[in-house]
């Protein structure tokens, strides 16, 4: 654990990957897979990465099985790569070097609920609708919601945000304890149910936001919240994406503690309508949702409607039946699909900045003309209350200019979000399309800490090797 230097990541040898894979047949027998179409499926995420299929993909059941198969791996010096519901979105997922997939999917118990405390324990396999599911009938909701129907250990693994952070927090925000397996395959657990503790090193959040490069969540204690009493939501349309970033701007300013407030230009709106049969007008467009008390969520929508109207927003329209909510917040969550829609067979290149909320509308303003200039096929929607916003060029992949010209415009986002003190990702994180910005954003030195800290934790670099941080 004390090594200064990792060696520098090969693929396995063909003796070491069958000795491995014979080894592992032998121990969980139907549940380790080399087939050609499950390889690619454990090889490929929601990115332009081209497919980088495991070897071999195994599917464990619990903690302890998950320490045999790394230290198994370990013994071979074959990488390891953990895999959620293969809904990221910079490569995180891809296996450059092969080895072995360790697909958490049977790993769905919900451990423990402690509805008095406010708090659960999960696997990582169980998705946030299932966990939702399971707590409706307590009153209890989580509320961490990156729109895809993502696992936990997945959600922590990249640092998930979505819909809800702007009044909840992300998942650094959500997670209390975490079950880790280090990559000699040793179980670590890194904090216990309390609230707050001054107990050492913060292990819980060094290993939030992770992706898999330091060891393999395997469960998880939760924050969870009670359902509000009241819930309202609606569409507020407006003249420009400006006028809309601004009256974002103001309510967060204003204090109004909105729950959702989500921005879709004119482009996405279009694409949302198409795809989930809507008749939303087509100008930029904010989606709220207000939690609280029935007087509480009336008056919040009140003080935000007369902010609109400063800014040429409105007419402000309700969906005040949970059936509409419902229909109105999945056409949200659809957005990647619907704008893909856009452009049948273009490849889309999401990708994702943030900027504190005082420099989003001239960030999002700049970023519509750059689009135009580039003439590009890119609708932005965003999780605007935090300053957050993706933008979703749709690529002819035949095309080299057009390749070269959507590859310069992500930069120059990039580089315009940090020149603004934001960040190079908000919530996609870094995997292997964005590791060229994390010098630029932290500068040489934390860099340094960054690979220190790899190397001392994986020492032979097997776990999820080339994300993050070259080593």
């Amino acid at each position: 654990m004390n090594a200064l230097h990792s060696p520098h990541r090969t693929k396995p040898t063909a003796a070491s990957l069958a000795s491995l894979s014979s080894e592992l047949i032998e121990r969980f027998g139907d549940r380790v897979v080399m087939s050609e179409a499950v390889r690619e499926q454990h090889g490929h995420s929601l990115t332009w990465v081209k497919n980088q299929p495991p070897d071999v993909v195994a599917f464990p059941r619990t903690t302890e099985e998950v320490s045999e198969i790394v230290k198994l791996c370990a013994r071979h010096d074959v990488p390891i790569v953990p895999f959620g519901t293969g809904t990221s979105l910079e490569g995180h997922i891809n296996a450059p070097f092969g080895g072995v997939s360790v697909d958490m999917s049977l790993m769905k118990r919900i451990v423990a609920l402690h509805d008095e405390d406010l708090d659960c324990v999960v696997e990582a396999g169980v998705t946030r609708k299932e966990l939702n599911e399971h707590l409706r009938d307590k009153g209890l909701f989580f509320p961490i919601d990156p729109g895809a129907d993502a696992s936990i250990g997945g959600m922590v693994a990249t640092r998930a945000s979505g819909t809800n952070a702007v009044r909840y927090g992300t998942m650094k925000d959500a997670v209390l304890s975490l079950t880790v397996v280090m990559p000699d395959g040793e179980v670590v657990k890194t904090a216990s149910r309390a609230k707050k503790s001054s107990a050492g090193y913060d292990l819980t959040r060094l290993f939030i936001g992770s992706e898999g490069t330091f060891g393999i969540i395997t469960e998880i204690t939760l924050k969870l919240h009670g359902i509000p009493e009241a819930i309202s939501a609606g569409i507020c349309p407006f003249p420009s994406v400006k006028a809309a970033c601004d009256a974002v701007i103001m309510t967060i300013q204003s204090g109004i503690p909105v729950a959702r407030i989500e921005l879709l230009d004119e482009l996405q709106v279009k694409a949302v309508n198409l795809h989930s049969k809507l008749t939303l007008p087509e100008s930029p467009l904010l989606l709220l949702e207000f939690h609280g008390s029935v007087a509480g969520v009336q008056e919040q929508a009140e003080r935000f409607g007369e902010i609109a109207a400063e800014f040429g927003g409105g007419p402000f329209e309700w969906a005040t039946k949970p059936e509409e909510r419902s229909r109105l917040w999945q056409a949200r969550h659809d957005a990647y699909w619907a704008a893909r829609g856009l452009r049948p067979g273009a490849q889309s290149v999401a990708t994702d900045v943030c900027v504190p909320i005082s420099r989003l509308a001239e960030c999002v303003d700049e970023t519509k003309r750059d689009i135009l200039q580039s003439g590009l096929i890119a609708p932005i929607v965003g999780h605007v209350g935090d300053g957050n916003f993706h933008v979703q060029p749709l690529v002819n992949m035949d095309d080299p200019a057009e390749i070269e010209a959507c590859e310069a415009f992500v930069d120059r986002l990039v580089r315009r979000a940090l020149a603004m003190e934001g960040t190079c990702t908000g919530e996609h994180g870094i995997g292997q399309k964005k590791m060229k910005y994390l010098e630029i954003e932290h500068g040489p030195a934390a860099l340094a800490l960054m690979r220190a800290l790899k190397q001392a934790i994986d020492p032979h670099n097997i776990m999820n090797p080339g994300k993050i941080v070259a080593l």
